[in-house]
């Protein structure tokens, strides 16, 4: 059985990385979906929060589990049964970033692979900081994201009322 991890701390999960999901799912047997608890941080929701929204957004992909994990990266994969892992690509930074972190990754467990996947064109300008930002404005973010979340970031941000106007003067 061909098995896959996809990290991140999806904050929140977007499109873009529905979409890296989806096309991943395609070519392995399953793939697990993992929030990780990133201690340098700080997130808009809760990973209970995350999970239940990823769970929302991939409910079709039936190959796909949704989990999340705290700690080194290379282990939580080994207890997954694999030693593959996947990350998304959107641009040549996110490429620098992840490349130094894979050779780390081979580094300590030489036997762990990391597999690159270009997210689609549609969704290369797309990041979870984007939307927060979008978010937090009170622009439009719909299209960017899973129905679910949209809905979340609507509720997120009028109970922190962070599209208030403020002035400078």
């Amino acid at each position: 059985m061909r098995k896959v991890v996809c990290p991140g701390s999806f904050d929140p999960v977007t499109n873009g990385h529905v979409d890296v999901f989806r096309r991943a799912s395609a070519m392995y047997d399953e793939i697990v979906v993992a929030v990780f608890h990133n201690p340098a941080k700080n997130p808009w929701f809760s990973m209970e929060e995350r999970v239940e929204m990823l769970k929302e957004a991939t409910a079709d992909i039936p190959n796909l589990r949704v989990d999340c994990f705290s700690g080194l990266l290379n282990e939580y994969a080994r207890k997954q049964g694999t030693n593959v892992i996947v990350r998304g690509l959107r641009a040549l930074t996110d490429f620098e970033y992840e490349f130094q972190r894979a050779l780390l990754m081979k580094r300590i467990d030489p036997d762990i692979e990391t597999v690159f996947m270009m997210t689609s064109a549609e969704y290369s300008f797309l990041s979870s900081s984007g939307v927060r930002e979008l978010a937090a404005f009170g622009g439009n973010f719909e299209s960017l994201v899973p129905a679910g979340v949209a809905k979340r970031l609507h509720e997120y941000y009028k109970a922190k009322n962070l599209n208030k106007q403020n002035s400078c003067l």
